[in-house]
């Protein structure tokens, strides 16, 4: 089992992020399924202020490019992608068009 961690801002307005908040506690059901059909087994989003941490668990199926191409096919996910970004901002020194970033794991105990 292999484990990610991104990071992405939201917008830094409190009825945004509450916003963004309801979107998640109702997540689309085809947005579950291609989340699953990529290979991620586990999926958390925390929050503080308008910083996002996700954690992934993934099984050996999965890979960055084969959910990406997944993604990029799948409509309803392109529609759920435009809509949180009204929410989401991206990371200051990203490149454009980035949005959640990989996090380097500098320590375990």
């Amino acid at each position: 089992m292999n484990k990610y961690c991104f990071a992405l801002d939201l917008k830094d307005d409190p009825a945004l992020i509450k916003a963004y908040e309801e979107y998640h506690r109702q997540i689309w059901p085809e947005i579950v399924a291609s989340i699953k059909d990529a290979g991620i087994t586990k999926l958390e989003i925390y929050r503080y202020a308008n910083r996002l941490m996700m954690l992934m668990e993934v099984d050996d199926s999965y890979s960055p490019e084969r959910k990406a191409a997944m993604d990029a096919a799948n409509e309803k996910v392109q529609d759920w992608e435009r809509l949180m970004w009204n929410y989401q901002q991206a990371l200051p020194g990203v490149k454009p068009g980035e949005k959640w970033m990989l996090m380097n794991k500098i320590f375990e105990l």
